[in-house]
């Protein structure tokens, strides 16, 4: 695994929108998404799905992901980029959606409401290793 830097971890430790890239399946084209995520004690990243989205289907055939993960406008500029292995788990998913949702949506308390829709359904948490790491910074 690739070592990130303390940088890195610094970027991945905020409350950000990361964009997952996940392998294309039949004719379909890469297709990144926004996602909310957590950087785990391993320096691994971790986000939740819906265990029935086309996501997490291809990732089950094709467990391979790139997350990156970029400092707002206005900020110097600086981004992340990990590559890597996806392995995707049953357990801890909606304890990863609350705290996440927690975390993005601190400033906005109603919207907290989701996690008990979010409690009942059929989550995963999927988590990428990085085996390749790559970063620009000003």
């Amino acid at each position: 695994m690739t070592r990130l830097t303390e940088s890195d971890r610094a970027l991945l430790s905020r409350p950000l929108q990361a964009m997952i890239t996940v392998a294309p399946s039949g004719n379909r084209w890469p297709a990144p998404r926004p996602v909310w995520f957590e950087l785990t004690d391993a320096d691994e990243v971790q986000i939740f799905s819906f265990a029935s989205t086309p996501r997490v289907a291809r990732v089950r055939e094709v467990p391979r992901a790139s997350i990156v993960v970029a400092a707002p406008l206005g900020e110097p500029e600086q981004w992340v980029s990990l590559e890597g292995a996806v392995t995707v788990h049953e357990d801890g998913a909606y304890e990863l959606a609350d705290r996440l949702a927690r975390r993005y949506y601190a400033d906005e308390p109603a919207k907290l409401a989701l996690l008990d829709e979010w409690r009942d359904a059929d989550l995963v948490r999927i988590v990428v290793s990085a085996e390749r790491v790559q970063r620009y910074s000003i």
